[in-house]
């Protein structure tokens, strides 16, 4: 990636990174199953919307569906799967600096325009997997302003016997390498990503499309709908 990445036309990275997350989820035992259709390329822009378990859920959408993502500033100093993300075309918001966030969301809706796919995580924060937590509304903004497609993810990971697999949230205090460490215990991984029917986001307000949003994701999973929320997102943790 040093040597050559930065020298590949758009095509060959999305090429590259989508054979990398295959390759990251083979390694870690995690077997990957996509239901639905996963968005394709469309004469309108297109966001992806999830509920978010752990650091892995970039990757197991990268698998499927090569993509970029908005994630932490905190993130770029991970060891390796930092240097990855920012090479995958990463926005990193820096929380601490006032309206960050807002030219964020002015990069995000010039590259929606231009044809590349976002993911955002509008919960905020991970969860054990159990519950959707109520979606930041503001995190949504570019897709209303440039009327996108926005497609629901529901993101589950199992053991072998469909229990709900805590060794792969990133929920709580963990560190990187705590999680790495439970992911290995364990001989499988199962990961399966529910891609819903998309929704349109022209002529509604984003507090409806978050929560919208939000109820599909739960219900795909079998888990109580969030109530709505308000106010600004403090950004995912991962």
């Amino acid at each position: 990636m040093a040597l050559f990445f930065p020298f590949y036309g758009n095509a060959q990275r999305m090429d590259y990174v989508q054979r990398w997350s295959q390759q990251l989820l083979r390694i870690l035992a995690i077997r990957l199953t996509a239901d639905g259709a996963p968005p394709r390329r469309h004469a309108v822009p297109v966001m992806i919307v999830a509920n978010h378990v752990s650091w892995l859920d970039i990757f197991a959408i990268n698998a499927v569906r090569t993509v970029r993502f908005v994630a932490k500033v905190e993130i770029r100093r991970w060891p390796v799967f930092g240097w990855l993300c920012g090479q995958g075309s990463a926005l990193f918001i820096e929380r601490a600096r006032r309206n960050h966030a807002s030219h964020i969301n002015r990069q995000m809706e010039a590259a929606l325009r231009r044809g590349d796919t976002f993911v955002v995580f509008p919960e905020g924060l991970t969860s054990a997997g159990d519950v959707v937590l109520p979606f930041y509304a503001s995190l949504l903004q570019p897709a209303l302003a440039c009327d996108a497609l926005l497609y629901p993810v529901a993101i589950r990971y199992t053991r072998a016997d469909g229990s709900l697999c805590g060794e792969a949230d990133y929920a709580g205090d963990k560190s990187m390498l705590d999680s790495l460490l439970l992911m290995v215990t364990q001989p499988v991984i199962h990961a399966r990503l529910q891609f819903l029917a998309p929704l349109t986001s022209a002529g509604k307000h984003r507090r409806e499309l978050a929560h919208e949003a939000a109820q599909l994701i739960a219900g795909a999973l079998g888990v109580p709908a969030p109530r709505r929320r308000g106010g600004t997102a403090a950004g995912p943790k991962v």
